[in-house]
This record gives structure tokens, C-alpha cells and sequence, in this order.
């Protein structure tokens, strides 16, 4: 299924995952699914990732607060997680765009500052070494 990662700090960016293992070793644990919106689709991050003390990622609507360590969101199937459209994908891509720094909170609500977020690297893509200078 084609996914939407969001990690804390990065741009989100898109996965495809195929199975339980998979989506596990995405969210680094146990998963846990949330559903802050009316439309078909979950939030599935670490459902243990408080205990772990995993980093803020991001705040999340729905009464939710905030969502800790890596988390990926997909659409809903009538018994099963399933692909997000391209539609959704463009929609959370921009919802999740900037990165969220946590300074406090008000009862369950994160008070944040959004930040440009980094950019994940591509894996297999080779780096460019740095200039050597000239002499």
C-alpha cells in the first residue's frame, strides 16, 4: 500500500509498505492507529512511543494533542489499511508539510512553532564529495 511517512523534523514523502512487519519497522514498534478526520484514512504511529520518549513529530486535529516518533498515514479499506489516493496524498503532504517544534502545551493541545522542514535523502543516490581547495 502507498503511504504518506511523516518523521519528526523531515518533509513527508511517500512509501509503500506490504504487511504488519513493514509498517512496525516504519513507526519503529508496536502500531496504533488514530483517526482524527471524517474522511476514509488513519494515522498509524508507535503505540508505545510515550513510554519511549520518542520525539514530538507533529500536532494532530481531532482532540488528539500531538503524535510522538514516526508515524505514516493511510486510507481506510472496508476491513484493511489501504493505499492513499493521489489526492490524499497531496493533501496531507501539504497539511504535514513543516516540521513542528514543541515548547509547551495548554491541557492536551501542543503550543508549536512550525519550521521549514528537512529533506530526506534518497537512498542509492550517490553523494557528491565536497571541493577540494584550490591551491
Amino acid at each position: 500500500m502507498d503511504v504518506l511517512v511523516v518523521e519528526p523534523g523531515y518533509a513527508p514523502y511517500e512509501k509503500s509498505i506490504n504487511g504488519l512487519d513493514e509498517m512496525q519497522a516504519t513507526v519503529g514498534g508496536l502500531i496504533q492507529a488514530i483517526y482524527p478526520y471524517e474522511e476514509q484514512v488513519a494515522i498509524v504511529c508507535n503505540e508505545e512511543g510515550l513510554l519511549h520518549g520518542l520525539e514530538f513529530n507533529r500536532s494532530v486535529p481531532g482532540g488528539y494533542g500531538g503524535v510522538v516518533g514516526t508515524f505514516f498515514i493511510c486510507g481506510l479499506g472496508e476491513e484493511d489499511f489501504c493505499s492513499l489516493t493521489p489526492e490524499q496524498m497531496e493533501k496531507y503532504r501539504k497539511e504535514y508539510h513543516k516540521a513542528e517544534i514543541l515548547i509547551g502545551a495548554r491541557g492536551n493541545e501542543p503550543i508549536t512553532i512550525k519550521v521549514e522542514p528537512k529533506q530526506k535523502k534518497s537512498p542509492g543516490v550517490p553523494q557528491k564529495p565536497p571541493k577540494r581547495p584550490e591551491r
